[in-house]
């Protein structure tokens, strides 16, 4: 039980970052520059609590890691940070959700020994059509936008192949050296972008309380020990249970929104938060021997 508590809280973190993002993109910062700093605060607190290993134990290893830091850094971030650019938050939301089914299609074909089960399969349906819910949130108008939408999908798909990835790393690395790798490889791997970008970046505007606050809770807790504690709850509840608590995350977003921002909450999304509720709690209880 406590893991899926540790899942939840992890969760509850993530779902509220976007109140983080917007103040930072407000005070003038791009997506590129906050997933610069974020991951790079990251990795350098990291690397004063991880083994001084360098490298992984083979090249494939070493090439996984590298993947790892593509589909769970930089490729991720960007594709999700620049869909909104392209189309509406809703999309967005809806269409990033859908990683656990996908993560569930990538599971059933490269790694059988985690199969979901009929009741598992009932209670994700449940729980995306309750996510659904929360996210329209009684708006059920999407306004299609073929670039936009292309990029929140590759998003999407590419959590899911972290997760796989992840999987195939978990048991023979600490959660401390997996994460620096992952840290080092998506600050290695959006360099390119970063050298195409006109940064916004200065001492004036780090120092301000509101940057310099909204970026150590990126850095620190959103991405250092969420990133961490994630790969505890996989090794603990698999990653087909950890994957379905993503559901919760447009749940933890619009009560932010509410309670901060002053955004309505819908009859309609709260009907989608007991679904979700009701989707997991269906999907993660435990058969009677």
């Amino acid at each position: 039980m406590r893991y899926h508590i540790l899942a939840f809280l992890i969760i509850l973190v993530w779902g509220t970052t976007f109140v983080s993002t917007k103040v930072l993109i407000n005070s003038g910062l791009s997506p590129i520059d906050i997933f610069v700093c974020r991951f790079s605060l990251a990795y350098i607190l990291i690397w004063t609590i991880s083994p001084k290993k360098l490298f992984a134990n083979n090249i494939k290893d070493e090439l996984l890691f590298a993947a790892l830091g593509v589909t769970g850094g930089s490729l991720y971030f960007l594709a999700e940070n620049f869909a909104i650019s392209y189309t509406n938050t809703s999309n967005v939301s809806l269409i990033v959700c859908t990683t656990p089914i996908f993560t569930s299609i990538l599971l059933t074909v490269f790694a059988k020994d985690e199969r979901m089960n009929r009741r598992q399969i009932i209670g994700s349906l449940l729980a995306f059509l309750g996510m659904a819910l929360v996210v329209l949130n009684g708006h059920f108008v999407l306004i299609l936008s073929p670039i936009g939408d292309g990029l929140a999908f590759l998003a999407a798909w590419c959590w899911a192949f972290y997760s796989l990835i992840m999987k195939k790393l978990i048991s023979k690395y600490s959660s401390k050296f997996i994460n620096r790798k992952i840290f080092s490889y998506g600050l290695i791997t959006v360099l390119p972008v970063v050298a195409l970008h006109n940064t916004s970046l200065n001492i004036d505007t780090l120092t301000q309380p509101g940057v310099f606050l909204n970026l150590i809770y990126l850095g620190v807790v959103a991405s250092l020990l969420c990133y961490i504690l994630w790969n505890v709850v996989l090794r603990n509840i698999g990653v087909v249970s950890a994957s379905n608590y993503i559901y919760l995350n447009p749940v933890v977003t619009v009560i932010t929104a509410a309670l901060l921002i002053g955004e309505q909450i819908t009859a309609f999304a709260v009907a989608g938060m007991a679904m979700i509720l009701g989707g997991l709690i269906m999907a993660e209880r435990r058969m009677p021997n």
